[in-house]
């Protein structure tokens, strides 16, 4: 749980510094091209509510953290890569489960809370809310449990995962923001005895950072 949260963070900076260089260097194009505006970074804490294989009601919560750089275009589009590490450490008689998704896509964004000044026709955001929706694909990998593989059980396994949903977020002071909320769901096809599919739902919350031209 730990290495997973600490693994986040981690990669959460390192996006950040990756992103932000690219937008400073993007920043130069002539007015009207296709350019970079910004780049977000966000830290949360997520919760995916999944089922034990075979039953119709026996579900559990894995918790964990997150971290995300969307690089920011024109016109609300972003292009997102995502990393959530989560844990429980006893799904089902004593069996535990630990599992990390790496995640990618677009996203589009809509302002929902700027006005417009009645003397100046000036936009104005204080304190600007904005939602979102996205939809990443990328992977998923499973440790620290019990999979079916052709040579009986492994502690460990990967396969494909892919993500739908959005969120909100609400700006603060400075570049600072909060993501009051983010709503997902989770497809991932780990091996389980039975239809190798695992359909979750994900709760996240947290901060966010933005890195203007």
């Amino acid at each position: 749980m730990l290495k997973a949260i600490r693994a986040s963070m981690l990669l959460a900076v390192v996006m950040a510094l990756l992103c932000s260089a690219q937008a400073q260097k993007k920043s130069t194009l002539a007015a009207g091209e296709f350019r970079i505006s910004s780049v977000d970074v966000a830290v949360t804490y997520d919760l995916e509510r999944a089922k034990i294989v075979g039953t119709t009601c026996v579900c559990f919560w894995l918790n964990g953290a997150g971290a995300e750089a969307a690089v920011n275009f024109q016109h609300g589009l972003s292009v997102v890569g995502s990393f959530y590490g989560d844990h429980n450490g006893d799904i089902m008689s004593g069996v535990g489960l630990s599992k990390l998704e790496y995640l990618a896509g677009p996203r589009y964004t809509v302002d929902i809370t700027h006005y417009t000044d009645r003397y100046t026709a000036r936009i104005i955001r204080k304190h600007s809310s904005s939602i979102f929706a996205e939809f990443l694909a990328g992977g998923s990998h499973g440790y620290e449990s019990t999979f079916p593989s052709a040579s009986g059980v492994t502690s460990s396994a990967s396969s494909f995962a892919m993500q739908a949903g959005g969120g909100l977020n609400v700006d603060l002071s400075g570049n600072f923001g909060l993501r009051a909320l983010e709503v997902d769901y989770l497809r991932t096809t780990l091996p389980n005895n039975a239809a190798n599919s695992q359909n979750d739902l994900r709760i996240a919350f947290g901060i966010t950072y933005r890195f203007s031209k």
